[in-house]
This record gives C-alpha cells, sequence and structure tokens, in this order.
C-alpha cells in the first residue's frame, strides 16, 4: 500500500507547507495521500459512489481554496477531515431523503464490497439474506442515525481512528465521543437485532 498513514505527520507538514507557498504539486501530494480516506469517509457516510466521489472532490476543492487560511492550530488531516464531514453532512441535509433508490445498481456495488463477502461468509447468520436486503437494512440503519452519530460510527468502528482524534475532528470531548458511539452501537443493534444474534 503506498498511500501513507495519517499519523507520517513528518511528510505531511513539508508538503502543507510547500501547498501554502502556492506549490500546486505539492497540493497534489497531499490528495494523492489523502484521497483514498476521504473517499471511503463520504462513502460511508452517504452509502453512494458517485455522491462519494463528487464529494470528495469539493473537499479537495475546499481544502485547496481555504489552504492559506489554514492554521495548523491541529493537523492536516484533522483538518481535512472536517472539511468532509462537513460537506457531507450539509449534502445530506440537501438531499432529498426520500429519493429512489436503484436496487440493481446496489446490488452491483454490494458485490464488489469487502463487507459483504464478509458478513456472507459461511458460518455467519446473514449468509441466508439476500444481497439487496442485505444492503437495504444496513443502509436504513446507518441513515437512521442523526449525523452526529453516523459520524462517529464511520470514523471509529470503519475507519479504525481513535476516540481522541474524532474529538479533535469533531470538536467534542472524548467523553462525547465514546458517548455518541454508545448510542450509535445501540441503536444499531436494536435496528440489526433479527440480523445480528
Amino acid at each position: 500500500m503506498t498511500e501513507e498513514s495519517p499519523d507520517s505527520k513528518q511528510d505531511d507538514s513539508q508538503w502543507v507547507e510547500l501547498a501554502q507557498q502556492g506549490d500546486t504539486a505539492a497540493f497534489d501530494k497531499l490528495v494523492e495521500m489523502y484521497h483514498s480516506r476521504i473517499y471511503t469517509l463520504t462513502y460511508q457516510m452517504t452509502s453512494n459512489r458517485e455522491d462519494a466521489e463528487d464529494l470528495t472532490q469539493e473537499v479537495f476543492v475546499k481544502a485547496f481554496e481555504a489552504l492559506p487560511r489554514f492554521k495548523r492550530r491541529s493537523s492536516f488531516y484533522t483538518w481535512l477531515y472536517r472539511i468532509g464531514i462537513n460537506k457531507t453532512i450539509n449534502y445530506r441535509k440537501k438531499r432529498n431523503r426520500n429519493r429512489p433508490l436503484s436496487l440493481d445498481a446496489m446490488e452491483q456495488e454490494v458485490k464488489q464490497d469487502e463487507i459483504y463477502h464478509d458478513l456472507s461468509s459461511k458460518g455467519s447468520p446473514l449468509r441466508n439474506l439476500s444481497l439487496s436486503e442485505l444492503q437495504l437494512k444496513l443502509n436504513e440503519a446507518m441513515q437512521g442515525l442523526s449525523d452526529k452519530h453516523r459520524t462517529v460510527v464511520v470514523m471509529h468502528d470503519m475507519q479504525g481512528i481513535p476516540h481522541d482524534e474524532i474529538a479533535k475532528v469533531v470538536g467534542v470531548s472524548v467523553g462525547t465521543v465514546r458517548s455518541r458511539l454508545f448510542y450509535a452501537r445501540r441503536q444499531l443493534q436494536a435496528d440489526l437485532g433479527e440480523y445480528v444474534k
């Protein structure tokens, strides 16, 4: 894997400094370093590949425009993640929540998703569940969470970001992050209870 970890801040700060001085190649390097993580964030919050691609582009455009004002009070990664979360939440608020879903398109996407293969593997109680039903239930459960609860679940449970980093990104205490995770997991368990034994 060539993507650098967000924890490798020594290289990150050099690229940020050069990009702030107008070096577009340095900004391209930052995009290369963080593109897949921002895409994953937006995809997990929208459950739609096209929306995630569009939002990822918008996040980097916004970051490029705002870069001269970046004061380095947090890491570039934290700052970029905050932009990603805000863009995605604003998008979700504007989007019609009841837009029709294409089960054919959804099924094609899920067939390529590692999570589906893990959940439908031999020995899983989800093995006999139809693909479209599984995807609908998972999406409904995630989309049923409030934005603040969905954000912490995506960041912690799906992307493995530690509590303290999430707290910096969303601007709350570590205790609040833990509380939101607890509530969100309890809600997901209630919504998916018949599928997860």
